[in-house]
């Protein structure tokens, strides 16, 4: 089935929720544990499940995605396998950008026509899970669903952020609404196993990872010339149609959507725990980035407390507690960090450089700093005695050089924050 099979990977619009990571840069491209991008997660996820055929559609922001993709994923000359980049572009047929998720597909389906396919999975880039597309295909084919969503049981609080649908006894969606209110989900209850009704999920949310059958997704496109949207539009009128088949495939492993600052912060550090939902030490399931052939980390001094470290580091700083630090990060003496993603630095300076630059001409992080609640984006030059704590009691707020965004202080792509400089909560 997987290679009859052709995946589709959303790039995403503006990311405006996750503002300023993506000021520069597209949603996808994204850098997260340290070392991959948000995009490294579907791609691996397609190739563990020996999905070789994908495009990755693009708009805003696109160019250091592009170049991640190129850079990042090779395949063979004896292997029909590819990651292609599709743009969004003006042609006879449209002069417009994507207008959403299904608009995109819609837009770049005449590239399809070339490739042997008889499966199409939509995914997201900008998730964090690990799912075996083989069952859900097996699931897809097996059910003989003409449309399948991969579901996921969330609370209330959540289900209102996402599609939720009701599911009937034979695995069939029978109803579906996106983003019910909060004085309505209360009717989409679905019947689940105790084992998520204890933790309060009593909703079935869907995870945006659908699953067409080729003439299906045609025939979908052709009667709905207007819908612009998978979640809001296809997938309703799939399931109200009464025409399709629609299946439910019940996922029950981790899964976190990067759509806010707060998210995304959260899902980083949830990787420095003892014992992560996202696992990363996988012989078998691996992700997979850009290999950059950088040198081992080094530390001096340092008290490292559940911190997730990347290649190519140089680290004297006192204390790194619950921290995901990126690659090629440098971190002064007696400086404390906590809460933090650094997402270091694209290039080294030389010694020479660093003998006759000023401080805050150095890439990283400065000497007896105090660091807490907050992302520090790639390139940045923070000074001595500076002092960034975020908290829930911080209002939105934006400078040149930093954003405060749910409590969370983001030290913007490339910023130089001056020596004894105080950011946030005193």
């Amino acid at each position: 089935m997987t290679d009859k099979t052709v995946a589709l990977i959303l790039g995403g619009g503006v990311g405006s929720r996750l503002y300023p990571l993506t000021k520069d840069r597209s949603k996808p491209a994204v850098p997260i544990a340290g070392k991959y991008r948000l995009i490294d997660i579907p791609i691996s996820n397609c190739l563990n499940s020996d999905i070789k055929k994908m495009f990755v559609m693009t708009m805003f922001n696109s160019a250091s995605l592009n170049k991640h993709i190129k850079n990042t994923y090779h395949f063979d000359n004896f292997s029909n396998g590819f990651v292609d980049i599709m743009a969004a572009e003006q042609t006879r047929e449209s002069s417009d950008w994507f207008q959403g998720t299904a608009d995109a597909v819609r837009q770049t389906y005449p590239r399809l026509r070339k490739i042997d396919y008889e499966h199409v999975l939509i995914l997201s880039g900008d998730q964090l899970y690990k799912l075996d597309f083989q069952s859900l295909l097996k699931y897809h084919v097996e059910a003989e669903a003409d449309v399948t969503v991969a579901t996921i049981p969330v609370v209330a609080k959540d289900a209102t952020g996402f599609g939720v649908m009701k599911v009937n006894d034979k695995g069939f969606i029978d109803s579906f609404v996106e983003k019910p209110s909060a004085d309505q989900v209360e009717k989409w209850k679905s019947v689940l196993p105790e084992k998520y009704t204890k933790e309060g999920k009593h909703y079935l949310a869907s995870m945006g990872i659908y699953v067409f059958s080729k003439e299906v997704m045609r025939k979908i496109f052709d009667d709905n010339p207007d819908a612009n949207d998978f979640g809001k539009e296809i997938i309703p009128c799939a399931v109200n149609s009464k025409e399709y088949k629609v299946g439910s495939f019940p996922y029950d492993g981790y899964w976190a959507d990067i759509g806010s600052i707060s998210s995304f912060h959260e899902a980083n550090l949830r990787l420095t725990g003892y014992l992560p939902e996202f696992h990363l030490y996988d012989n078998e399931n691996k992700i997979y980035t850009h290999a950059r052939m950088l040198a081992p980390s080094k530390f001096f001094g340092t008290s490292i407390n559940h911190g997730l470290i990347s290649d190519g580091c140089i680290s004297h700083a006192k204390e790194i507690s619950r921290c995901v630090i990126g690659i090629r990060s440098r971190i002064g003496q007696n400086t404390v960090l906590r809460d933090c993603i650094v997402m270091g630095n694209d290039y080294y300076q030389t010694l020479s450089d660093i003998k006759n630059l000023n401080t805050n001409e150095l890439l990283g992080i400065g000497n007896d700093c105090f660091i807490q609640d907050a992302i520090i984006d790639k390139n940045a030059r923070i000074g001595h005695k500076v002092s960034i704590k975020g908290g829930k009691e911080l209002e939105d707020a934006e400078t040149d050089t930093y954003c405060i965004r749910d409590g969370i202080i983001i030290i913007k792509k490339g910023a130089v924050i001056p020596d004894n400089s105080i950011i946030g909560v005193n």
